[in-house]
C-alpha cells in the first residue's frame, strides 16, 4: 500500500541534484596576434639653414666694362639675389644710361621708379630695371639723389620714361631735367604733397583740394 503522506513529485524533482561546482564554459579560439612593433625613431631634425645674403660685391665682365668707360662715377657693383645693379652718380645718368642702350643692347627701359630713406644723407635712390633683348638679361641702375637734387631725364634715351619719370614726380616729388611735359599724372595737379614719401601719412590729404573739388570735408 502506498504512503500517501508523501506529496507527488513533480517531473522537475526527478533531475539530479547540483553538486554545487561550477562548470567553466569553453574558451572563445583566440585571435592570431600581430608582432610588436619596434619604437618609432624621431626623424632628425634639419640643420639649421644658412642665413640669407642678400647682396655680394659682383665683380663680372660687365661690371668690368662700365668700370673702365665710367671710373668713379661707377658707385658700386653688386648682386643682390641673383640680380646685378650697378650704384651710379647721378652726375653721369644721362650718359651712363645712353651707353647701356647703345653699347651693352639694354633696349627697355623695363621699369623705373624711387625708394624714400627719409634719414640718409642722400634721401632717395631712382632705380631703372633695364632689359636686353639680344643677351635676355636685366640691369638695375640706383642713383642715389639729396632731397632737392635734380636728375637727368631719359625721355631721349628710352620714351617710356616719359611717363614713368611723371609718375616719380607725380608720387615722389623728384624733378627730371630736360622732360618735356613734367606734372603729375595720377593726382591732380594742384594736389599739395607726394604720397609716396615717407613723412606724408597713409591717411593724409589734401583737405583743401577735397572740399573744394568734392564739396565734402573729407575723403577718409
Amino acid at each position: 500500500m502506498a504512503d500517501e503522506s508523501k506529496p507527488p513529485q513533480s517531473p522537475d524533482s526527478a533531475k539530479p541534484e547540483s553538486t554545487g561546482a561550477s562548470v567553466t564554459p569553453p574558451e572563445a579560439p583566440k585571435s592570431p596576434t600581430a608582432p610588436a612593433s619596434p619604437a618609432a625613431t624621431k626623424p632628425a631634425a634639419p640643420p639649421p639653414k644658412p642665413p640669407v645674403v642678400s647682396q655680394v660685391p659682383l665683380d663680372n665682365d660687365l661690371t668690368r666694362r662700365y668700370r673702365e668707360r665710367f671710373g668713379a662715377a661707377i658707385l658700386d657693383a653688386l648682386e643682390d639675389r641673383k640680380q646685378p645693379y650697378l650704384v651710379i652718380d647721378a652726375a653721369e645718368l644721362a650718359e651712363i644710361a645712353r651707353y647701356s642702350r647703345d653699347e651693352e643692347k639694354f633696349d627697355l627701359l623695363e621699369d623705373y621708379t624711387a625708394v624714400d630713406w627719409p634719414r640718409r644723407e642722400r634721401r632717395f635712390d631712382l632705380v631703372a630695371i633695364l632689359y636686353s633683348f639680344p643677351h635676355n638679361t636685366r640691369l638695375r641702375l640706383k642713383i642715389p639723389l639729396a632731397a632737392n637734387e635734380e636728375a637727368a631725364s631719359l625721355v631721349s634715351v628710352w620714351p617710356v620714361a616719359n611717363w614713368l619719370e611723371r609718375e616719380i614726380f607725380d608720387m615722389f616729388g623728384i624733378r627730371f631735367t630736360g622732360h618735356p611735359n613734367l606734372k603729375r599724372i595720377l593726382l591732380p595737379e594742384e594736389w599739395q604733397g607726394h604720397p609716396l614719401r615717407k613723412d606724408y601719412d597713409i591717411l593724409k590729404q589734401d583737405d583743401a583740394w577735397v572740399r573744394e573739388n568734392l564739396g565734402i570735408e573729407s575723403g577718409q
